[in-house]
């Protein structure tokens, strides 16, 4: 579409480092790591109610430039975009670089994207 990547965030100075630690049990690979400002007005503020979420962080790459048709929905404390819809896109088109399929059962934030994802799967299932 358009963007670019950085490959390793890790080693850029001033960035977290947003992998996890495999020699962490699972629990810890994928537990909450940092928090996300989610943008006012996007569609993650929206299902979340609040404006900061705790989320697990499990990439080494992230963007580096969006490409003109997404839009921000959310950014780590370092910048780093964490999560960007499709701008015009007819339905549910979200993505997050974050895990929210892990223990989505205990996390409402978690719940209520896939809650949003489905949604508009049957709404697409209808309408074809």
């Amino acid at each position: 579409m358009g963007g670019t990547l950085t490959q390793r965030l890790h080693e850029i100075p001033g960035l977290l480092d947003h992998r996890d630690d495999d020699e962490q049990p699972l629990a810890v690979q994928y537990g909450p790591a940092h928090d996300v400002t989610l943008e006012p007005g996007g569609l993650l503020s929206q299902l979340a109610g609040v404006t900061q979420v705790k989320v697990n962080s499990l990439h080494s790459q992230g963007v580096d430039r969006l490409a003109p048709d997404l839009i921000v929905e959310a950014r780590a404390p370092d910048g780093v975009i964490e999560a960007f819809r499709v701008k015009d896109a007819p339905r549910f088109a979200l993505a997050v670089q974050w895990h929210p399929e892990w223990q989505v059962m205990s996390d409402s934030f978690s719940r209520a994207i896939f809650a949003a994802f489905g949604a508009a799967s049957r709404e697409r299932a209808q309408h074809k």
